[in-house]
């Protein structure tokens, strides 16, 4: 199963993430994209089953019970919602590429906050595999990121 980016702009391994909680994988296997645009879609078809209060990380769920967790930048959970808009609703279905979250490159920045934002995968399930798309540079809901494969007694087949 194809992740798609929710973010246009450049791919980074989590392993260059400044933050512990994703370098380190404490949430999940991901990448990072640092975003080019202000604008944050979903990266698989299924229910948006959160979108935290501050508008800065949202989390969707597949059918399948795979679950993609979004992060916009780094710590930017202290900026309160200022500088990020709400373009879906918890509990919603969504589609691949349908606009979640719009928010403000320059006001980030200002903050001093990192704009690296991860994209993580909490509680993949057992015999669940990820590998890293080869893509450097990335469309929002059109381009990998990640590949979700699940081991099964004959080979190995997409989730």
């Amino acid at each position: 199963m194809p992740i798609l980016s929710p973010f246009t702009g450049r791919v980074v391994s989590l392993d260059e993430v400044p933050d512990p909680v994703f370098a380190e994988r404490m949430l999940g296997e991901g990448v990072a994209v640092e975003p080019w645009q202000g604008i944050a879609v979903a990266p698989i078809r299924g229910r948006l089953v959160v979108l935290h209060s501050a508008n800065h990380a949202f989390a969707v769920e597949a059918e399948s019970g795979l679950k993609v967790l979004v992060h916009i930048g780094l710590d930017t959970v202290h900026l309160r919602g200022e500088g990020f808009e709400r373009l879906a609703q918890e509990g919603e279905s969504v589609e691949a590429g349908q606009p979640i979250v719009r928010f403000d490159l320059g006001r980030i920045r200002a903050a001093g906050y990192n704009l690296l934002s991860p994209i993580v995968l909490p509680d993949l399930p057992t015999g669940y595999r990820v590998q890293a798309a080869e893509a450097r540079e990335v469309v929002a809901g059109r381009d990998p990121v990640l590949y979700v494969t699940v081991a099964q007694d004959v080979g190995e087949t997409i989730a």
